[in-house]
């Protein structure tokens, strides 16, 4: 599901079972991420799919990238594999007015 950034962040705020999920490259993500995300590249193919298939389904993940596209891309990815709440950040991180690490 794509939400705007305001929406993300309120609905973040308020979930009890966050994960935030940066699926941007290591390079992008040393120059700064978002703050307790945990990182996993998409362009790593078979390894990111083995990744997205030992989280925890239970949880609800928030999904960013660099502008908006990988990250949709990871949430349909992760619909597929029994993730039924993923949350893709529209306009990435380029568009991101929080606080970045």
């Amino acid at each position: 599901m794509n939400l705007t950034q305001e929406e993300w962040v309120s609905q973040f705020e308020a979930d009890t079972n966050p994960v935030i999920l940066d699926v941007r490259t290591e390079d992008e993500c040393n120059q700064g991420i978002i703050e307790n995300a945990i990182n996993i590249d998409i362009h790593k193919g078979t390894e990111f799919m083995a990744a997205i298939e030992a989280l925890d389904k239970t949880k609800n993940y928030y999904v960013y990238c660099r502008s908006g596209v990988r990250s949709a891309k990871a949430c349909q990815i992760m619909n597929e594999l029994g993730i039924e709440n993923a949350y893709n950040l529209l306009g990435g991180i380029i568009e991101w007015n929080g606080d970045i690490v």
